[in-house]
């Protein structure tokens, strides 16, 4: 890196009071602070290809900097063949679930809207904040809801604490507004039946209880609520939006978590999400939050870790809280 240049271009917005070179850790000390001059060293350092960080210590402020990635072209092949096969895996997923082709169709429909909505509301969220992001990789897979659920990947550095919050946020609050339009609609479609041999019998969760009371069929003694395939969709739902909003690592709740709180308090948090997880039982994604919190870098939050969030920003933070309270949801069991 050339220091000298990177200079000139942070003395124009800051005063520095220092330089403390120790090799990739080399960082410029600044007495002063302002959101929208470190918004335009972001787009001026941008241009020469360059990426600053700002942190606050004590009364002074250190911008480290690091070298702007290699950008690689969109291929929205990819996307759509993607999209197409998992059309095809959940489509197939429902109709073994239901039994009927128009179940197959139903669950699709049910579950390609809820994991849609949610990574589509990242993506507009990134577009809203300058983030570059990709259209959602959708993933699918020979599971018993056809898919392992869908991506974005974001292709440039988050500026701010609002654009962190904005993009972990997003997906999981868009996400649960469909489920729960979902479960209305399944669960007051779904019928009774006499309780017989083998079934998978689970602890509804709270959100889902609540719906329940109001449009679920009367359940006599001796008989069970056999799901319709779209209610079936709609727990899912709930299921992928409580393992996004765990505040761990860098799933959504990660990012919230970081925007809100320093790098001390989102890894107790994250600890705290992962032992949430194996409590419920959900082995599998506990052992791979594991895997993301301890075998990859700490969350660097934004570029901008200085900046506050709104009140409004921490009121949401509250209820993206009460919404994973609502979602949490043991993992099922065989009962014969």
């Amino acid at each position: 890196m050339d220091y000298n240049i990177i200079e000139g271009y942070i003395s124009q917005y800051f005063t520095i009071k220092g330089f403390q070179p120790a090799g990739d850790g080399s960082y410029f000390i600044t007495s002063d602070y302002s959101q929208d001059r470190f918004s335009q060293l972001i787009q001026d350092l941008d241009e020469i290809g360059y990426i600053p960080f700002i942190n606050r210590y004590d009364e002074y402020y250190y911008i480290k900097i690091a070298k702007k990635p290699e950008e690689g072209k969109p291929r929205v092949i990819i996307n759509v063949l993607l999209l197409v096969a998992t059309i095809a895996s959940t489509i197939f997923a429902g109709y073994l679930f239901g039994g009927k082709i128009l179940d197959g169709l139903a669950f699709s429909a049910a579950i390609m809207g809820i994991i849609g909505t949610h990574e589509l509301a990242h993506f507009f969220a990134a577009r809203k904040h300058g983030i570059k992001a990709t259209l959602p990789y959708f993933v699918p897979a020979p599971t018993i809801i056809g898919t392992f659920g869908a991506v974005i990947n974001v292709k440039s550095p988050i500026p701010n604490k609002k654009a962190l919050f904005d993009l972990g946020v997003s997906g999981p609050l868009a996400g649960i507004v469909v489920t729960i339009i979902v479960l209305i609609i399944g669960i007051s479609i779904s019928t009774v039946a006499p309780f017989q041999g083998e079934s998978i019998i689970f602890v509804p969760p709270l959100l889902m209880t609540i719906i329940s009371y109001f449009v679920a069929p009367t359940v006599p003694p001796g008989y069970l609520l056999m799901i319709h395939p779209v209610a079936f969709a709609g727990w899912v739902g709930v299921i992928i939006t409580m393992l996004n909003l765990m505040p761990v690592a860098f799933l959504d709740g990660g990012h919230i978590s970081r925007s809100l709180f320093g790098v001390k308090i989102h890894q107790i948090l994250s600890i705290l999400g992962i032992i949430v997880t194996l409590i419920l039982g959900w082995i599998p994604m506990a052992i791979l939050m594991i895997f993301i919190l301890f075998m990859s870098k700490k969350h660097p939050g934004a570029l901008d870790n200085v900046s506050k969030l709104s009140r409004g920003r921490k009121i949401i933070a509250v209820l993206a809280l009460a919404v994973l309270i609502l979602c949490l949801s043991p993992i099922p069991n065989y009962l014969v």
